[in-house]
C-alpha cells in the first residue's frame, strides 16, 4: 500500500477504530497466545521498575500499558497514547473492569508530535505501533527525545523469520490464513489484510536496529521471538551529548 503521511495516518486510524472490539482476540488467535509472554519480555527490556514512569506509544487496547502497570506498581505510572479513540474506549474500559487499581491513564495523541517535554521518562514502549506511523524515523526520534537519559525506547514488532522452509510457511499462513481470520471473527478481512502488508514493508529487526543508532539511540540490539516472526528491539538515550 502506498500512502501519503497524512492518507496513511487517517487509513490508520479509521481501521482500528473499526476492529477495536476484536482486536485483543484477534491477536491472541493470530499469536496461537503468545503475545502475553511476548509483552513481559518487552516490560523486561525497557527495564520497567517500581516507581517508574513509562510512556506507551501507540498503545492501543492497553495490553502492553497493563503490564508496564504491573511492573512499576502503585508509586510509579504509565501513560498510554494512542491516535485511535475507539482503541482507547476499549483499554479504559479494561482498566475500570480490572479487580487491581493500577496507575495507568490513557490519552488521545499523535505519536509523531509527543505532548510531553523532553527527559520526561524512565522509558518509552510501543507495541505493533512503529509500522503504522506515517514516519517511522520522525515517530522514534520523539521517543527518544521524551525519554531520559540512561533509559529505553524499546518495540515489540513483527519480524523476518529468515528459517528456509518456516520463513515461506509464515507469510503464507500471514497472507492467506490472517485476513480470513479477520473476515470471520472481525468481519473486517481487509484491516487485516493491512496488518500484513504493513508486516510486509515494515523493515527486518536488523535494518530496524540501525534506524533506532540513526535516530540517536546507542546499545541498539534485537532480540527474536518465535523463530523471528516478532522482535523487540530496543536502544538506549546517551547520558550525554
Amino acid at each position: 500500500m502506498d500512502f501519503s503521511g497524512k492518507d496513511k495516518a487517517t487509513y490508520v486510524r479509521e481501521t482500528f477504530n473499526t476492529i477495536a472490539g476484536h482486536y485483543d482476540l484477534m491477536n491472541s488467535l493470530m499469536s496461537l497466545g503468545m503475545d502475553k509472554r511476548w509483552r513481559r519480555i518487552a516490560v523486561q527490556r525497557v527495564g520497567a521498575r517500581r516507581g517508574m514512569n513509562i510512556l506507551d506509544v501507540c498503545c492501543g487496547t492497553g495490553q502492553l500499558s497493563t503490564e508496564l502497570g504491573k511492573a512499576v506498581g502503585s508509586e510509579g505510572s504509565v501513560i498510554g497514547l494512542d491516535f485511535s479513540r475507539k482503541m482507547l474506549d476499549v483499554a479504559r474500559h479494561a482498566l475500570e473492569q480490572s479487580q487491581e487499581k493500577k496507575p495507568i491513564q490513557f490519552i488521545q495523541g499523535d505519536a509523531m508530535e509527543l505532548p510531553f517535554p523532553d527527559h520526561s521518562f524512565d522509558g518509552v514502549t510501543v507495541g505493533w505501533g512503529l509500522r503504522n506511523l506515517p514516519d517511522l524515523r520522525r515517530g522514534i526520534r520523539e521517543m527518544t527525545r521524551v525519554v531520559k537519559p540512561g533509559g529505553k525506547v524499546v518495540s515489540l514488532d513483527m519480524a523476518k523469520p529468515t528459517l528456509p522452509g518456516f520463513k515461506q510457511v509464515y507469510w503464507l499462513y500471514f497472507e492467506k490464513l490472517v485476513p480470513l481470520m479477520g473476515q470471520i471473527w472481525a468481519k473486517k478481512a481487509s484491516a487485516y489484510q493491512y496488518l500484513h502488508d504493513s508486516a510486509v514493508e515494515f523493515p527486518s529487526q536488523q535494518e530496524l536496529v540501525r534506524i533506532f543508532s540513526e535516530c540517536g539511540l546507542s546499545e541498539t540490539r534485537f532480540l527474536n521471538l518465535a523463530g523471528g516472526v516478532v522482535a523487540i528491539v530496543s536502544g538506549t538515550k546517551p547520558k550525554h551529548g
